[in-house]
């Protein structure tokens, strides 16, 4: 197996050549543009990790690894849409460089493209990829639309938080590593487990983003910092400080997550007090580490070398270990 760095090049390479010129311009122009704003690629590397682990060339997922790339921008497209964002990456986001018509229907034809890639592969495989696919892409919809109504529920639970987070986020980065296995053919169990371990650890990412949005360090989180508390977002920090604060600071939490202040800094302080004084923050880390831990029993299950298992736990590792 190669370093992060060796796939995140050989994906950009593979990815230059797929983004071409075709016609008719003003829908492709679009899909190349966000194809080329950049980002870590880590859903696509982890395909052609995978595949190595399973002693597979990785040139031979390169299909699949670009597949898990184009859907998941096509759903940036579509959730910039549905957020109104004006950024993304730092750079406007197609709806707002074009308009709403175009990122709908650049944003569907790149899921048909992202179909296409598997065309590629023997029959089999095909299938198989086909199938983990539309089930993936079913699940990070029905992730979307439970984020979506959680903004108006204030009883929103910790199962259900978890459910979301798992198929809005998780399930893609459990689906990439498991294409990268089916494409080295390995056995249903060691699909199944390589699956489980990129879901795990797709949790304990999500959740550890909740976690850095709160108390990271501005200079290395990349994001602005409290962002879900100015958003009133009900993360897990928020969830179980409202299960765990005296009621005097569950009424305030819950007076907070009703305001959108100009300034909002203090709202930001109080918010992290409330999370820290409650043991929500205290959990959030536990959960993290749990969910990192489940991911780490899951690898050694796998019917790969001890080497590749050691490389794709410090590559775990050195997710769960962004600046705090």
């Amino acid at each position: 197996m190669q370093n992060v760095l060796f796939y995140q090049d050989a994906i950009t390479s593979y990815l230059n050549g797929f983004t071409t010129q075709r016609e008719p311009v003003s829908l492709y122009n679009p899909i190349n543009y966000i194809l080329q704003l950049g980002g870590k690629r880590l859903r696509p590397v982890l395909t052609l990790m995978t595949a190595e682990a399973f002693n597979v060339d990785y040139k031979l997922a390169l299909n699949a690894a670009l597949s898990i790339e184009v859907f998941h921008n096509f759903s940036l497209v579509h959730d910039d849409i549905m957020d109104d964002a004006p950024l993304r990456r730092g750079k406007e986001t197609v709806h707002e460089k074009w308009d709403v018509n175009t990122g709908i229907l650049s944003g569907d034809a790149m899921l048909i493209m992202a179909y296409q890639l598997f065309e590629n592969y023997e029959p089999t495989i095909f299938q198989a990829l086909a199938k983990l696919f539309s089930k993936t892409a079913l699940e990070v919809c029905e992730g979307q639309q439970y984020d979506v109504d959680f903004e108006t529920r204030d009883d929103v639970t910790i199962p259900e938080y978890l459910k979301m987070i798992e198929y809005k986020t998780a399930v893609l980065v459990g689906a990439a590593m498991q294409m990268g296995a089916i494409v080295a053919e390995a056995s249903e169990e060691d699909q199944k487990g390589i699956y489980e371990f990129g879901k795990n650890l797709g949790i304990a990412f999500q959740l550890q983003d909740d976690y850095l949005d709160a108390f990271g360090d501005p200079k290395t989180f990349g994001k602005q910092v409290g962002g879900d508390i100015i958003e009133n977002k009900k993360t897990y920090l928020y969830i179980k400080a409202v299960e765990f604060a005296s009621e005097d600071n569950k009424l305030e939490l819950q007076h907070l997550f009703s305001l959108s202040p100009s300034d909002p800094s203090d709202k930001i302080e109080t918010a992290k007090n409330i999370f820290k004084s409650s043991g929500a923050a205290e959990a959030t880390r536990n959960e993290i580490e749990n969910y990192t831990n489940k991911a780490f029993e899951v690898l050694e299950t796998l019917n790969i070398s001890t080497d590749n298992k050691e490389i794709l736990k410090a590559f775990g590792a050195s997710l769960m270990d962004r600046k705090v």
